[in-house]
């Protein structure tokens, strides 16, 4: 059972200094069991208070980390079983698969997608994050060039290393250094050399057994041995077994604290299916519940983008509505004659906007205005789409000095402000948009200035 903010008060120095960002020792201690701060930033706590709360203040599912300095992987970590309880912390890892018995062709083609397929959208860049690379010959020299190709060409991939021969794994990892890869895995027959060598390259180790049971038994062995970073594959390869492997693991470890499966999990999609079209729709399946990784034989952008909107959907936080900065957002390149727009930030809103005039082809401005990831109705309603505010944040956006005319565009939904928006606006003209964004293009088509 997770600590109190009572219980961590009493082992801080109640000193109330400060120095940790909140202003009294009782306030950080309740954001330190409510998750929101960490305990090591108390500088007066001691080592064995850091590592008793630490313990005790650890998310069931425990948090692993791949790769190094800016290009670092996280997943795991998860409290929950459904998002609307909490939300869904790290989004599962899409991984493609290269080997050292593929034509050289073949794994640049692979590489070359990995780099490629990347997508803005909501802000985030989507993408995959990882490269497994396997050792179908068994063969050293061969798969530690492999690694070193990936490398080279994918700096910012996270590295999963498969092999059945520790030594394998370990010239794997050195070439690495200090980019942490996944260690792919440990089995009954090789479980002593595999933990030695995850002990040797500080690496995280995954753990492969037969079945669930036995692969909760190799887990709880292995961290007798002093490993803690640990992933978990129970050996599933059909979608109804993984499935409901993958579920079992998430009840075990956030129901029931069940520690041998309290770690994330690795699945292959790849060893499922015999087209992408299949593969992707098991890997969809896994997305939502509840893989830590899924390993795809290939990734092309017709089946990569919906899995990468599916995952956004889902492991985004559903208690904070998702938002686009407020800002000037240049469309077709506008200048000083171009049509200026206004709207909200709720990301749906942009989108939906910036499409339409994007598609347009007609030079423009589009001032986003914060209303806290409210639409146009909901955020006027809740008086924060007013005339007052729109008019403040039309003076110090900027715009006034990107454009020589005084004409604003307003939703349609809005037409209502029209006179007061003028009133706190003098020296602006304000026009009326079309209600609909499917409209916004022959009505940018047609636009003139008023004044």
């Amino acid at each position: 059972m997770g600590l109190t903010g009572i219980d961590i008060l009493k082992m801080l120095p109640k000193k109330n200094c400060g120095e940790c960002g909140v202003p009294t020792c009782l306030a950080f201690a309740m954001k330190v069991a409510a998750g929101q701060e960490d305990i090591g930033a108390c500088p007066y706590v001691s080592d064995e208070v850091k590592e008793k709360v630490g313990e005790a203040s650890a998310p069931p599912i425990r948090t692993i980390t791949l790769g190094s300095g800016d290009n670092k992987f996280e997943f795991g970590g998860e409290t929950c079983l459904y998002r609307h309880e909490k939300r869904f912390e790290h989004p599962t890892g899409l991984a493609v698969l290269v080997t050292n018995n593929m034509a050289e062709d073949e794994v640049q083609s692979r590489l070359d997608r990995f780099n490629a397929l990347r997508y803005d959208r909501v802000g985030v860049n989507l993408r995959a994050e990882l490269v497994a690379i396997k050792d179908e010959k068994g063969d050293e020299g061969t798969f530690t060039g492999l690694v070193q190709k990936v490398r080279e060409n994918c700096p910012d991939a996270a590295i999963i290393l498969m092999s059945d021969n520790p030594s394998t794994l370990k010239a794997g990892a050195d070439v690495c250094g200090d980019h942490k890869p996944l260690l792919y895995a440990a089995t009954e027959s090789n479980v002593d050399d595999m933990v030695a060598v995850a002990k040797e390259t500080e690496c995280p180790l995954a753990v492969k057994g037969d079945t669930i049971g036995k692969t909760a038994k190799l887990s709880e062995k292995i961290q007798e041995e002093g490993l803690k970073d640990l992933v978990l594959d129970t050996g599933a390869r059909t979608l109804k077994s993984v499935f409901e492997d993958q579920i079992v693991c998430r009840r075990a470890s956030i129901k029931h604290k069940y520690k041998p499966l309290g770690f994330p999990t690795i699945t292959f999609p790849s060893e499922m299916a015999n087209d992408t079209l299949t593969e992707a729709m098991i890997t969809s399946i896994l997305i939502a519940k509840y893989a830590g990784i899924c390993v795809l034989s290939d990734i092309h952008g017709d089946t990569l983008f919906p899995l990468l909107l599916e995952r956004l959907n889902i492991f985004t936080d559903p208690q904070r509505p998702m938002v686009v900065q407020e800002d000037i957002y240049p469309i077709n390149g506008p200048d000083e004659n171009s049509p200026v727009l206004i709207t909200c930030n709720f990301s749906l809103t942009y989108f939906i906007v910036s499409g339409e005039v994007e598609g347009s082809k007609v030079p423009s401005w589009l001032l986003i205005k914060d209303t806290e990831g409210l639409s146009v109705l909901t955020a006027w309603a809740a008086g924060k789409f007013s005339a007052d505010l729109i008019a403040q944040f039309v003076k110090k956006s900027g715009i006034e000095d990107k454009v020589k005319h005084r004409s604003l565009i307003i939703p349609g939904y809005l037409a209502s402000i029209k006179g007061e928006l003028e009133e706190e606006l003098p020296d602006w003209k304000i026009q009326i948009g079309p209600r609909e964004a499917s409209h916004l293009p022959s009505y940018l088509k047609s636009w003139q200035p008023e004044g």
